[in-house]
């Protein structure tokens, strides 16, 4: 399915939907999201096909295997339901409402916002609790500044991976696409991991993943330096740092975002960190910038909310032109 400008327009209403309705609680509680459908399925690939006896090659196999049946199975389901939705009244604002469960710029500004309420309610303590909530790095080896960076950190690089990747893969290929997104997405956070355990195995999610966020890294990247004038920054510092230090991340798309917004607000992200007592020793995004604080991350959401707003702004015009 190539982009349209129907695609475009379903699109510009999942994303205002997920901004009005997010991901409501009363009916994840009640059935499962397809994230957690995805996931059972991702895990019971990880119990029958990654045999610890096996070769490196043979469970790299079995890990490309594994994906290659997620993506039809997911990118199936959409194409089924997409094709079932043209013969039904409104069938357009069903799939956008589908769409918007893929979507998390509701869920992820409230996620991020609790860490700066935190601060206020409960003090250090609170906000390591909140926090470790969106992050998997060690809270209690974090002081203020290493909470503010995390938050930061976690709205820039979920902006990509989280809003913008899955809003490109549906308006290239419509829900196929943003099923596939997602389902990628998660078996990457689920095996995609370098332990004994997830290293071959999960080897094609990682890659698969890293395929997938190639461009709307990018993307999330332009949007942010775009909007930086908003938080006080400008789009030429934010350009500087990201086109300078993004490439100092091990990962080759998180870096991009989490740059850009070090560039936007002028502080310093990233570096050293701990997960599950292991140092992981990474360089600062720009490096000279401020040391971060709870107000930083109001500012970053500011700027997500602004570069979300951009991106709306940015298929409507496709759309127009189209």
């Amino acid at each position: 399915m190539l982009i349209s400008d129907d695609s475009l327009r379903v699109l510009i209403v999942a994303l205002l939907l997920d901004v009005v309705i997010g991901d409501p609680d009363w009916l994840w509680q009640r059935v499962p999201h397809p994230v957690v459908l995805f996931g059972r399925l991702i895990d019971r690939f990880d119990r029958v096909l990654n045999n610890p006896d096996w070769s490196v090659a043979q469970r790299r196999a079995a890990g490309g295997f594994a994906m290659i049946i997620l993506i039809v199975i997911a990118a199936g389901l959409g194409l089924l339901i997409s094709s079932l939705l043209r013969s039904v009244s409104f069938g357009w604002l069903l799939e956008a409402l589908i769409a918007a469960i893929f979507i998390a710029q509701h869920s992820l500004y409230e996620h991020v916002a609790q860490v700066r309420a935190a601060f206020s309610s409960g003090g250090l303590s609170e906000a390591r609790r909140a926090v470790s909530a969106i992050v998997g790095r060690d809270p209690q080896s974090l002081d203020e500044a290493g909470i503010c960076r995390a938050a930061i950190e976690t709205t820039a690089e979920n902006f990509s991976d989280a809003i913008v990747a899955p809003a490109f893969w549906f308006a290239l290929f419509g829900l196929p696409g943003i099923m596939a997104c997602k389902a990628i997405n998660t078996a990457d956070s689920m095996v995609g991991h370098l332990d004994d355990r997830h290293r071959s195995f999960g080897w094609a999610a990682a890659r698969l993943d890293d395929a997938v966020n190639l461009v709307p890294a990018r993307l999330s990247a332009m949007l942010i330096v775009l909007v930086a004038p908003l938080s006080g920054g400008s789009v030429s510092h934010a350009f500087m740092v990201t086109w300078r230090d993004a490439r100092r991340h091990r990962s080759p798309n998180a870096g991009w975002p989490e740059s850009a917004m070090a560039g936007a607000l002028n502080v310093a992200l990233a570096g050293p960190r701990s997960y599950a007592g292991e140092i992981v020793d990474d360089p600062f995004f720009n490096a000279s910038g401020r040391t971060a604080t709870p107000d930083d991350i109001v500012r970053a959401l500011q700027l997500f909310v602004a570069a979300c707003a951009v991106e709306v702004v940015l298929y409507a015009a496709l759309a127009f032109v189209g």
